[in-house]
């Protein structure tokens, strides 16, 4: 069940669905509390808004007003009194809360099998783990119960069930969603995560959960003109990892045609070097953090160890030993890969990884609980430590596009293009222009930076109305209106109008911005040259735009 099916259906009757999906998958280790069908159904058919009536499901780490929460604990079992911030917006959206479902205790794994209700089943090969630590809310949307579900992302608990199930994970910027209201793993590192089936779909949802919290110390607002979803651009430049820093288990040969997918789309695949991130994503569990896990828990693991999964009580155990010392390593080990990812940004969209080496059977995680878990997190650990956005896309065996922090929009763009998904239009922001750019400033060119530091977001290829002479000035192009005149190909971009001034003032002469007349009739500001200036320059207006050009040389 997508969202636009569950809107497609008379209000409530998704959620009466969702209750009889739920029933006839009649896992017993997946809800931890179902919902009343008669409650559930009557919330759905009086909501509002614009998810009126779709139901979900919520990690039972989450704060439901009313509804036990246990972390998969029994002994930490207790009922909040209000909702958490993230579950509070989508019940104000019109979304019906189904149930709290299962997950590894505390969110302390990526497997799916460390609760003491059992192992939720994988909807894809019930022999598989599910993956975790979010495993009921993956296992929720991927058995086609409800559209979309939140689960929480510290480690890789939004991504590796995913690839787990396949679905959408995605796991926001760190504070982007606010995480009051959850119970803390690592509380600097937690995010609220959502599953769904399309991009499209974990995009809306987001859109309803970002924006601060005033009352949470962690969350912070997106920058201006933050988008959950913008287009892919026509070229785009994609990291991926050189070939001895790619481990698997499985899916070697469909994480290649991934990458060969993404240049026949148009992406510049570079090979880069990712060492310090998987140094880094070793110390999560190694290291300081698992100190800040065992801080939200001291009590209970000092006073009450008996009531935590075996292998849960021995990692929070470990976190008392820690020295503050050894911390400082950690913490100018994360700086470091920091580091590397502000060099590696600047000059690609997104780095592409595995979501994981591989899925293992239950039966396999049940025999080496710790070190399986461990390899799970390979390419899921350092994300969080280095403040990226993730996406985990069902393409090939599973992958995840990670980008710098609020850059969620551009990885749907680029994710959904990977699964030939398409993303509806959105329309300009109060506040945004158009832009039309014809030479580098168009994407995957050397100044296309300049547009996109400011704000700037692809909206679509364009082309003028055929009035425009186009010259060769070496770097760059100047284009004027001129007979006899042909249609010149671009780019159309969404540019904040407070930044157009600070872009044109790193243009330099003979160019400027004016109206550009579209051959779909629009005059968007464009790219315009001084006649003077292009005296003497080589007309290449019969190549049809830069690109050609480009590719003729």
């Amino acid at each position: 069940m997508t969202l636009a099916e569950a809107l497609a259906l008379p209000r409530g009757e998704a959620a009466r669905l969702a209750c009889r999906r739920a029933a006839e998958w009649a896992d017993p280790a997946l809800f931890l509390h179902l919902r009343p069908e008669a409650e559930v159904v009557a919330e759905a058919a009086s909501a509002t808004g614009p998810l009126a009536g779709v139901p979900f499901v919520v990690k039972d780490n989450i704060a439901v007003a009313g509804l036990p929460m246990t972390a998969a604990c029994p002994d930490f079992a207790h009922v909040p009194a209000e909702d958490a911030p993230a579950v509070a917006r989508l019940r104000a959206a019109g979304a019906v809360v189904l149930g709290k479902v299962n997950l590894d205790q505390f969110a302390t794994g990526l497997n799916g099998t460390r609760s003491p209700h059992g192992t939720p089943r994988n909807a894809r090969d019930p022999a598989l783990i599910p993956g975790g630590s979010s495993s009921g809310s993956a296992s929720a949307v991927a058995a086609g119960i409800v559209p979309f579900s939140l689960g929480t992302d510290t480690a890789g608990s939004g991504r590796v069930p995913a690839m787990a199930q396949g679905l959408v994970g995605l796991k926001p910027s760190l504070g982007l969603v606010p995480t009051r209201g959850l119970v803390p793993a690592c509380r600097s590192l937690d995010c609220v995560s959502v599953f769904a089936h399309t991009v499209a779909d974990a995009a809306a949802v987001l859109e309803h959960l970002a924006g601060p919290d005033a009352e949470d110390p962690y969350s912070r607002p997106p920058p201006p003109h933050w988008r959950a979803q913008e287009a892919a651009p026509p070229a785009w430049t994609l990291a991926v990892p050189h070939e001895d820093q790619l481990v698997f288990d499985s899916g070697a040969e469909e994480f290649a045609a991934v990458v060969a997918r993404a240049g026949a789309l148009g992406a510049r695949v570079v090979r880069v070097d990712i060492a310090p991130f998987l140094d880094v994503a070793r110390r999560l569990y190694d290291g300081a953090w698992v100190a800040e896990r065992t801080s939200a828990l001291r009590q209970r693991v000092t006073e009450r160890p008996d009531t935590l999964h075996p292998i849960t009580r021995a990692i929070l155990q470990g976190g008392l030993s820690r020295l503050a010392v050894d911390a400082f390593d950690d913490f100018h080990a994360a700086a470091g890969a920091r580091l590397l990812a502000r060099r590696l940004f600047a000059t690609a969209d997104a780095l592409l990884l595995p979501t994981a080496p591989g899925i293992p059977s239950v039966a396999a995680m049940l025999a080496d609980p710790v070190a399986l878990n461990s390899r799970l997190g390979t390419y899921t650990n350092f994300v969080n430590l280095c403040d990226l956005a993730a996406l985990a896309v069902p393409a090939g065996a599973g992958v995840t596009l990670v980008g710098p922090a609020f850059s969620e929009g551009r990885l749907a763009g680029l994710g959904a293009a990977l699964l030939g998904e398409s993303l509806p239009d959105r329309p300009l922001a109060p506040g945004e222009a158009e832009l039309f750019c014809i030479g580098a400033h168009m994407a995957g060119l050397p100044l296309n930076h300049q547009v996109t530091a400011l704000g700037g977001r692809f909206l679509r290829a364009a082309r003028t109305a055929p009035q425009y002479r186009l010259h060769d000035l070496g770097s760059r192009p100047g284009m004027l209106r001129g007979a006899p005149g042909a249609a010149i190909a671009g780019e159309v971009w969404a540019l904040p109008e407070a930044a157009i001034g600070a872009l044109l003032a790193q243009v330099p002469p003979p160019l400027g911005f004016g109206r550009v007349s579209l051959e779909d009739g629009t005059a968007p500001l464009g790219f315009l040259a001084e006649a003077a200036g292009v005296e003497g320059a080589a007309d290449v207006t019969a190549l049809g735009g830069w690109r050609a050009v480009l590719a003729a040389r």
